[in-house]
């Protein structure tokens, strides 16, 4: 069952917010801040979360952070803020910082051939136009196919991948509408554990995201700081926050910003309204 954060807790959060001279706010890309588009050069953000991200980055008191399961280079020119947060790619294997400067860990010859092998499987199968090819990893992606030929899709994909990626030691993940084979040395929670490092202790930290990847994130973040699961439905997670996109998703940025503008140690306006409270919180019972 989701663990609850009462609208007290939420507001002593947003409190911290306000009275802390740093924080950071993290999130994960497709699914959180954008819907899922098979053209995947046209995920753009929900109307209105780039210039809020502007606006709480332009305070100076929040490090907003991405950590993606793309390529960091691919989220410049769809979120057009300039200059860019700082961007994890690849589920951290790769840091953009917004001064430039990209840091990618070495991929060794045995994940390259087990990678290339991998990838003369989706040739065979032709399933290229299904592929995604990164530093690492390889993804397959049917989202948007039929039920039946996704199920397809997927159990001829695994048939081929699983004994790869046992020989050199790779992780296969399936995602939402997806599966993908990666080097198993980085995941998101280890770039949220080198977040944290990287943070006073007391200042608070949220994170965002929406599907199976964002997990290891929340578990690195739980009791630490605040687990935020954005997406239409619920589902089980570790995260201790629901919202639905967009309008729950901008209201918590608005508030974020709310809190950014106030002077350290001030209070915030209460700004969750009713209704936005009516997707907040999982119903208690319900999923028992």
């Amino acid at each position: 069952m989701l663990n609850t954060v009462s609208k007290l807790g939420l507001q002593d959060f947003f409190h911290k917010v306000a009275r802390a001279p740093q924080s950071a706010l993290v999130l994960d890309y497709d699914g959180t801040l954008s819907h899922f588009r098979l053209n995947r050069t046209e995920a753009f953000p929900y109307s209105g979360v780039t210039p809020l991200l502007q606006e709480i980055m332009a305070t100076g008191r929040t490090r907003v952070v991405l950590i993606t399961g793309r390529r960091a280079d691919e989220l410049i020119p769809l979120l057009a803020i300039s200059p860019h947060p700082e961007i994890w790619g690849i589920h951290g294997l790769e840091r953009l910082h917004n001064d430039g400067l990209h840091e990618i860990e070495p991929i060794d010859q045995r994940t390259l051939d087990a990678l290339s092998a991998a990838d003369d499987w989706i040739d065979n199968l032709k399933l290229q136009h299904l592929a995604e090819h990164k530093p690492g990893s390889l993804a397959v992606h049917w989202r948007d196919l039929p039920e039946d030929a996704a199920r397809d899709v997927r159990g001829r994909v695994l048939l081929g991948w699983l004994s790869i990626a046992d020989r050199a030691c790779l992780n296969i993940e399936e995602f939402d509408g997806g599966v993908e084979m990666r080097m198993a040395i980085r995941n998101k929670g280890d770039a949220m554990q080198t977040i944290l490092a990287e943070m006073d202790v007391a200042a608070p930290v949220a994170y965002l995201g929406d599907d199976q990847s964002d997990e290891d994130a929340f578990r690195v973040l739980d009791g630490r700081g605040l687990c935020v699961l954005v997406r239409p439905q619920w589902r089980e997670t570790a995260a201790n926050l629901w919202l639905r996109p967009p309008a729950q998703l901008l209201a918590f940025l608005r508030t974020w910003l709310e809190a950014c503008l106030q002077k350290p140690s001030g209070s915030v306006r209460e700004s969750w309204t009713t209704d936005r409270d009516a997707g907040l919180r999982h119903e208690q019972g319900k999923h028992a």
